[in-house]
């Protein structure tokens, strides 16, 4: 990413407060009034130490001194009060923000082209989705308040300061300038840190749950070592991010410590001088010493509070690159939408590539016929499964143009098309669940009727049958309880229940023993019938009745017609299927 484009995915303070801060603004502005309310009440307390030591003590007055403890224990319960309702209000919302900011991100990125998920990690994703946006709790939450609140505070404090002793306030004022520089450049620098961080932090997520979800592979190859030395050399990664971090911090609040320290220390000099001279009372001296510590206090504060921030900021900065990906449905072109449709597709001059100038399908055109089945044969690599996958609106052309009954697939909406397509994937994905949840995932409020008739026409109850818990049974993460052959017929009775008028088949039957490949056949036959059907196959035996034939090689169609057509032709198809019948 070229440093341009990372600058404009820099969140602003401005765009931060029009989109976070100021649609909360009732929530902050009474976060801002408690905590007013309490900061004021915190100032009680040096102010009533002046009047007891400078008035009360010498005056023995006990009327008072009753008063001024009842005044003090008034202030410390209403701060009590305060901050406790500050915590309640803006933690809570800091909370709901962060889901609705989770739910919007997670909303945005299911929505993006498939490419960019097979350019990204899954445990990298979730980490964008749960992660990167937790920092904007400070922003809503108590740390915003926090920060105006010590400001006010502290502006309070300095003019207290400053009305009992301007010369020893210009003293305290050199050191609190020069921490504030050093305070602003450390956070300029750590915010990247941040942002590497979050970068990390999905990457090492996405391994760990790359290496969970194949565990079979790791244990069958005896690879453990090599996924927990690539787990340390990741997790060593995100320390010394944490670490360089964490110097930077401690260097600034290292630097508030000596400074302020200097600043104390001058105090007791300048103050224990003025009241032997008695210029200054023993009780504005205590009250002084108070009020810097609230003014003090605060800004010792802000280097949390700035490094809280900052990573909000660098989280914040991580989010919205993600949120200014375009969707898979931004095309501005995309505003027909599709009725009932027939089903009659037209590849015309279609050219696609995954990587610039390395096309993988060539210029190719045929058409699928409404009620049609397309069988897509060639060699591993050949651009079947992506011509399936334009077919399917997974891929959008780079070139020439793919019809649906006339209609140019790039101007209509994808939730109208895909309302009308089924796919069954060669390793289709099945959801942890029951398997009536898997059948039901495209149509959940399907009637049983429906419903079994699916489970009947994929021979899925075969096997169910023997389950004591029957469609209600736990398949466990991806269908890994079931065989292969029981995922693939799953699949099947998902897409039958779908009811679509295009139907993707890829390697449909690929994962079936024999016994089952007969079985799923018929129930095959039976869910192609009136739908455009796309079949992808490496068994030549298993699409011999379709009504045309294309070989793929190398991106092109070299081959087009029936099974008994090309067998007579004795062109690329014949070599394929009579090396096939040897084996």
């Amino acid at each position: 990413m070229s440093s341009a484009q990372k600058n404009e995915n820099r969140v602003t303070m401005a765009h931060v407060f029009k989109t976070i801060i100021w649609p909360r603004k009732n929530h902050l502005f009474l976060g801002l009034f408690l905590i007013i309310i309490s900061r004021l009440s915190g100032l009680v307390l040096p102010g009533a130490s002046k009047f007891l030591i400078d008035d009360v003590i010498p005056s023995g007055n006990l009327e008072n001194l009753k008063w001024l403890v009842l005044v003090v224990v008034a202030a410390i319960t209403i701060q009590a009060s305060t901050s406790y309702a500050l915590t309640q209000i803006l933690s809570v919302e800091a909370q709901h923000l962060i889901a609705k900011l989770r739910s919007k991100v997670q909303k945005h990125i299911i929505q993006l082209p498939i490419r960019f998920f097979d350019n990204t990690k899954t445990g990298e994703l979730v980490s964008r989705i749960m992660t990167d946006v937790e920092g904007v709790r400070n922003l809503v939450g108590t740390g915003f308040a926090q920060m105006i609140g010590g400001i006010l505070t502290a502006v309070i404090s300095l003019a207290l300061l400053i009305y009992i002793s301007p010369l020893m306030t210009l003293y305290v004022l050199v050191p609190v300038i020069i921490f504030g520089i050093i305070s602003l450049k450390a956070f300029g620098k750590i915010r990247p840190i941040f942002r590497e961080r979050g970068k990390i932090n999905a990457e090492v997520t996405g391994r760990l749950t790359e290496t969970l979800g194949g565990i079979r592979v790791i244990k069958g190859f005896n690879a453990e070592a090599q996924e927990i030395k690539s787990f340390e050399i990741g997790v060593e990664r995100l320390f010394l991010n944490v670490k360089a971090s964490l110097t930077a911090t401690s260097f600034v609040t290292s630097a508030a410590t000596f400074l302020l320290g200097l600043a104390s220390a001058g105090i007791m000099g300048i103050g224990g001088y003025m009241i032997m001279e008695e210029q200054m009372t023993f009780g504005d001296f205590l009250a002084f010493t108070l009020y810097l510590g609230f003014m003090i206090a605060p800004i010792v504060q802000m280097s949390n509070i700035g490094s809280q921030f900052t990573e909000a900021f660098a989280g914040l900065d991580r989010t919205e690159e993600i949120m200014n990906m375009p969707l898979e449905s931004d095309a501005k072109e995309r505003t027909i939408q599709l009725p009932l449709i027939k089903g009659d597709i037209r590849f015309q001059n279609v050219s696609f590539a995954y990587q610039e100038g390395k096309e993988v399908v060539k210029g190719i055109s045929f058409q699928a016929l409404e009620g049609s089945v397309t069988a897509l044969v060639g060699t591993s690599g050949s651009g079947k499964t992506t011509i399936a996958g334009l077919a399917a609106s997974f891929l959008n052309p780079d070139s020439g143009k793919i019809t649906v009954d006339g209609v140019d697939l790039k101007n209509i909406t994808l939730e109208s098309y895909r309302a009308q397509l089924g796919v069954v994937l060669q390793d289709d994905f099945l959801f942890e669940g029951t398997i009536r949840e898997n059948i039901l995932f495209p149509r959940p409020d399907a009637n049983e009727e429906r419903l079994m008739q699916a489970v009947k026409a994929a021979h899925v109850n075969e096997f169910t049958n023997r389950f004591e818990d029957g469609l209600d049974t736990l398949i466990g993460e991806r269908g890994v309880k079931l065989s292969g052959g029981q995922r693939q017929r799953i699949a099947i009775a998902r897409a039958i229940l779908a009811d679509p008028k295009i139907l993707v088949l890829d390697e449909a039957t690929s994962n079936l023993d024999t016994e089952s490949e007969a079985l799923i056949q018929a129930s095959l036959k039976e869910l192609m019938r009136g739908r455009t059907t796309f079949v992808i196959a490496h068994r030549l035996s298993t699409i011999r009745q379709a009504d045309q034939i294309l070989v793929i090689e190398q991106g092109k169609i070299v081959e087009q017609g029936k099974h008994e057509e090309l067998i007579e032709k004795q062109g690329r198809y014949y070599q394929l299927y009579t090396y096939q019948a040897r084996i």
